[in-house]
């Protein structure tokens, strides 16, 4: 399907921003944006609780860009929350109220695949993408670094450090003084020099910065004359010695410094200066690709069928040695199940199809850890590694009906009885079942279907007479939904019906 307009949101910890795109030919043209400084971070109290006043910050800047894409197709918008709302305990309550005002999902990323998107757009921003460059994004509550050559990111990171808490834990009141700034640099060159050591063995040839913190940082040492061209080292420890002298950032008299960007300079600053004293950089161009255009080049790219998450099913059966014949087997028969349940799901681009698909193919990553309770271990590692192109909300969905897809049911119980992911679990549960002897048979002659707040599973019996085994597993299952209120009824036919 193609949209000549699709629309990304990036919920930073400082900024909220709508980046609207036109696509021509397989490029993004960035057609329209809006900026909202939103300082989520800033009311991120000790304890991890979102204030008040930020919400309601963050949610009156969501229905602001509700208005400019309301009438946008769902599939033609993509939104995505960072730092902030990765680590803030109430961020579940506060996200229904912000989806609401939005109009739209939104995903929770990790920091890794925050990273990688802002490697994607910083990727199509550069003269020569295929020199290996070292990209460094300072956000609100965290930096990405990242190598990368010709498109392809090589090592990526995501350190706890943003220009927003550095700036109020070192800079209180914008108060800049030696010993802040030395304590907020040697906090940021503790945080990097845990990766430093395998960056440097990666190397680069240039270094890049991404985002508000760099674009600050290159406008006021260019316009100021500190820097002939983006930012240096020297031109830092010219901005250095003014800061300390005017003695707070409401003191600063440069050009180019925006009121918006003057409360989080400081951490900003203090970080970059770490990143080059650590790194042993000279000099930094800037990009103005970030993390928007890399989401938009993504949803570009699920658009013509190169969905990345496709390929990181593919990479982890691999990387965990899974049995592909049999996830595959057991994948087709949970679609069969889910088709009939649903029909609309017989479309290839289904959403609910394709997380079906994607954990049944799955299912069995976690015998690589131990056979026994490998379905915790399966859950455990798709709930928790590094999946490029995956939300850390579709990976907790892949956990979860990973885990359920064998046992006790009573381990999701959690989940809201109206749940779709219940319909779900069932299809892959007896997916799994009929499948358990890894014989190789095919999609079995049975049906499934929805009664009230019951499913009913109907099975020829000849075919059914001769695999006591599942006959018995099947027996198991109806006792299982039974326990969780949402009873599952096998009932035999007498004539066979074939696979409908």
């Amino acid at each position: 399907m193609n949209h000549e307009l699709i629309a990304a949101i990036d919920l930073g910890s400082n900024s909220f921003r709508l980046q609207v795109g036109r696509i021509v030919n397989d490029q993004i043209y960035p057609l329209d944006g809006i900026k909202e400084s939103v300082r989520l971070a800033a009311g991120l109290s000790p304890d991890r609780m979102l204030d008040a006043a930020a919400q309601f910050r963050g949610l009156n800047a969501l229905r602001c860009f509700n208005e400019r894409i309301r009438d946008y197709p769902p599939e033609a918008v993509r939104a995505v929350a960072t730092n902030t709302l990765r680590v803030a305990k109430n961020a579940p309550h506060f996200l229904i109220q912000a989806e609401a005002a939005l109009g739209f999902p939104i995903e929770v990323i990790a920091g890794r695949e925050e990273a990688r998107l802002i490697y994607v757009g910083v990727a199509h921003t550069l003269p020569n993408p295929h020199r290996q460059q070292l990209v460094v994004d300072i956000g609100g509550g965290s930096t990405e670094f990242i190598i990368g050559k010709s498109f392809k990111p090589l090592e990526l990171e995501s350190l706890y450090m943003g220009c927003v808490g550095y700036s109020l834990r070192y800079f209180p009141d914008g108060r800049v003084d030696k010993k802040g700034l030395r304590e907020a640099e040697l906090a940021a060159l503790k945080e990097i020099q845990t990766i430093s050591h395998a960056y440097r063995r990666t190397g680069w040839e240039e270094a890049v910065g991404s985002s508000g913190s760099a674009k600050a940082l290159v406008e006021i040492l260019e316009l100021n004359g500190l820097s002939a061209g983006g930012i240096t080292r020297d031109g830092l420890e010219k901005l250095k010695v003014l800061m300390l002298k005017a003695g707070s950032v409401q003191a600063l008299q440069l050009e180019g410094l925006r009121p918006d960007r003057l409360p989080v300079l400081p951490g900003g600053f203090a970080i970059m200066s770490a990143i080059f004293q650590e790194f042993g950089l000279e000099r930094m161009v800037f990009s103005e690709g970030a993390l928007r255009l890399g989401v938009l080049y993504d949803l570009l790219g699920r658009y013509h069928h190169h969905d990345l998450r496709d390929a990181t099913v593919t990479a982890f059966m691999e990387r965990y040695s899974v049995d592909v014949a049999h996830a595959r087997r057991v994948a087709d028969t949970a679609l069969h199940f889910l088709e009939q349940l649903d029909p609309s799901t017989e479309d290839p681009e289904n959403t609910d199809r394709r997380f079906v698909e994607w954990a049944a193919l799955l299912h069995e990553v976690g015998v690589s850890v131990a056979h026994s309770s490998y379905h915790k271990h399966s859950a455990y590692i798709l709930g928790n590694a590094d999946m490029p192109g995956f939300s850390r909300m579709d990976q907790g969905r892949l956990s979860r009906m990973v885990l359920a897809h064998r046992g006790k049911l009573a381990r999701v119980s959690a989940l809201d009885p109206e749940s779709l992911e219940w319909r779900f679990i069932l299809c892959l549960r007896l997916a799994a079942v009929v499948h358990r002897a890894r014989d190789g048979r095919g999609v079995p002659p049975l049906r499934v279907k929805r009664e009230g707040r019951a499913y009913v599973l109907l099975a020829d019996g000849d075919w059914l007479r001769n695999l006591p085994l599942t006959a018995a597993a099947l027996d198991e299952e109806e006792r299982q939904w039974q326990g969780i209120g949402m009873p599952l009824r096998v009932r035999v036919e007498r004539a066979a019906r074939g696979a409908a």
